[in-house]
């Protein structure tokens, strides 16, 4: 079958290098000292720095499948274009720089930079060095490409020709952009249990994400630290615990605008009843989108055990009766409405700020966002027919009257 044809206008290939610049950069830190950090898009693709300050530049080529690398290949001189800039620049044979070319392509088995290989034997005392070799290479090219490459090159000393490229190695075959993310849930999330790997992995990815983009536009100047990753990847693990349960929509807002005003929704009715200002409306819209979608993401990451929402809104209900009870006590057929406004508003008071400071509260031991506990309140408060916690005293006889004005 014919392959199909490009447009050449297309950035569809070069939007995959950056993904795959990104993802890959995730993945090999991962490999290296937790002190190393990386800086995209610096000095090369990746700069990789140790804790000694020593620099290895990184170029990434991710290839069609079969290609290979020859002598004369684009990508390795490209490469070495770049290398050259940054090694004269920094001290030619006095410079920390190490220079890594991974591509998902292989090397030609009869090509010089089969040497570059990691792990190669020593060349034989009469085998041609590689500085012979690459002036060899480039003295045949004629290509408008390689011409000024080798100009540069031949700049350099014959010693420092052997220095620049004995600093040089080449990862072959290296992983294509679709086979990382199970490599970093196999090899480097073994303390994660396996059904959550995959959970793990997105918000690894996600946070990844937003620190490379803080540093592609400036706003971090520092490298991501390999440490980084493992606070990340230990906080994860610990919010999949037995009394514990991932938090992930502390921050997030609905698409949908908020009109506080015009809101049909029962729970918001209510607080309008005991006469809720519009910005500590918008505040409980706020907590019941982000406790109604938290509650959907563990139910799809099946992290919940069966019946264990409806016994924790029971334990709300409860608590919340006990307390209502307290409050509206001193109450009477005839308290005046601004009595039972004041009532209701002390009783939503306790709601807004004092739930989350109760244990018992929590749906589990170390779930202490508050979001969960004001926005469960606000989920029982628009229950239908009858909502199961209210605040304004006489609510449940109005109820009528209310649901046919917001439905």
């Amino acid at each position: 079958m014919a392959a199909p044809p490009t447009d050449k206008y297309s950035a569809g290939e070069q939007g995959l290098g950056y993904i795959y610049q990104a993802r890959f950069a995730l993945l090999h830190l991962l490999q290296l000292p937790e002190d190393t950090a990386v800086l995209l898009e610096k000095d090369d693709d990746l700069d990789f720095v140790d804790g000694g300050g020593n620099k290895t530049l990184a170029s990434l080529k991710h290839k069609a499948g079969g290609d290979r690398l020859t002598d004369l290949s684009t990508d390795f001189w490209k490469s070495v274009n770049i290398w050259l800039a940054r090694y004269k620049r920094d001290g030619r044979a006095a410079s920390n720089l190490r220079f890594f070319l991974f591509t998902t392509g292989a090397v030609s088995a009869d090509s010089f930079l089969a040497r570059l290989l990691p792990d190669q034997p020593a060349a034989s005392r009469d085998a041609p060095t590689l500085a012979e070799l690459a002036d060899a290479t480039v003295a045949k090219s004629t290509s408008k490409l390689v011409g000024p490459i080798a100009t540069a090159f031949n700049e350099l000393s014959d010693l420092e020709k052997m220095d620049f490229l004995e600093r040089i190695v080449i990862l072959d075959n290296s992983p294509r952009i679709g086979d990382i993310p199970a490599i970093i849930r196999d090899k480097h999330m073994r303390s994660i249990r396996r059904e959550h790997r995959e959970f793990v992995l997105e918000r690894l990815e996600g946070w990844w994400a937003d620190a490379v983009i803080k540093q592609l536009t400036g706003a971090s100047t520092e490298g991501i630290f390999g440490y980084e990753i493992s606070d990340k990847l230990s906080n994860f693990a610990e919010e999949y615990k037995a009394d514990n349960l991932p938090i992930t929509f502390r921050g997030k807002v609905p698409d949908d605008e908020i009109d506080t005003e015009a809101d049909p929704r029962l729970f918001v009715a209510q607080l309008r009843e005991i006469g809720i200002s519009s910005s500590r409306i918008r505040s409980a819209i706020l907590d019941y989108y982000r406790a109604f979608q938290q509650r959907a993401a563990w139910a799809r990451e099946n992290l919940l055990v069966s019946g264990e929402v409806e016994e924790y809104e029971d334990r709300l209900a409860e608590e919340w009766n006990r307390y209502k009870d307290v409050i509206f006590e001193k109450l009477t057929d005839d308290s005046a409405e601004e009595a039972l406004r004041e009532a209701g508003a002390t009783l939503y008071n306790w709601a807004e700020f004092d739930t989350g400071k109760i244990e018992s509260l929590r749906i589990r031991a170390r779930v202490t966002e508050p979001y969960v506990v004001r926005g469960s309140l606000h989920i029982l408060a628009d229950a239908r027919p009858e909502p199961r916690v209210h605040w304004h005293p006489r609510f449940l006889d109005r109820i009528d009257k209310v649901l046919g004005v917001v439905s």
